[in-house]
């Protein structure tokens, strides 16, 4: 299961890093986002994908589950999601302005 997951995240960091060298906002923001979902995918695998119960003493089972893990990658979905919806606030905020999303359009070169 480690190893379909391993590389399921590396599709996920070829595509943002596909979406991350474009030259349109939208898709650079999408690059990011797709780019920290990969990151929490690989630090869940890293963190160990086996069953356990929870770390409870007072129950008779041996083996337990490591919450720590779960716990930052929680933590790191809800501020990636913050930065996300910030980028795509700046971004809209910048198209009104400007005209476009174009970065090339914005740094003046008439180059496609």
């Amino acid at each position: 299961m480690e190893t379909l997951i391993t590389l399921l995240v590396g599709v996920l960091v070829s595509t943002a890093t596909y979406l991350l060298l474009s030259k349109n906002l939208i898709r650079i923001v999408l690059g990011t986002a797709i780019l920290s979902h990969a990151v929490h995918l690989l630090l869940m695998t890293m963190g160990g994908l086996k069953g356990g119960s929870v770390p409870i003493l007072d129950d008779g089972t041996e083996t337990y589950t490591d919450a720590l893990p779960q716990a930052l990658i929680l933590t790191a979905i809800v501020i990636g999601f913050a930065v996300t919806a910030f980028f795509l606030v700046l971004v809209y905020r910048t198209y009104q302005s400007v005209g476009t999303d174009n970065l090339n359009e914005m740094r003046g070169s008439k180059d496609e």
